[in-house]
């Protein structure tokens, strides 16, 4: 089995969003990787939406 084919930065990334420590990671087999992968970007977003917050332009609110 040969070593996966990823950077550093995207080893260490993936690392922290699949909580799995960087090590084995680095000695996952590639197809159960993809499918962690897969499983993540199905996942809703825990980072905060720039849209959700009420911060429209002062074009969309109406005048008072």
């Amino acid at each position: 089995m040969k070593p996966l084919q990823i950077s550093a930065e995207t080893a260490v990334a993936l690392s922290k969003q699949l909580g799995v420590p960087l090590e084995h990671l680095m000695h996952m087999p590639q197809h159960i990787l993809l499918q962690k992968i897969a499983e993540l970007s199905r996942k809703p977003d825990t980072a905060p939406d720039v849209n959700a917050n009420d911060s429209s332009p002062a074009s969309d609110k109406e005048p008072q």
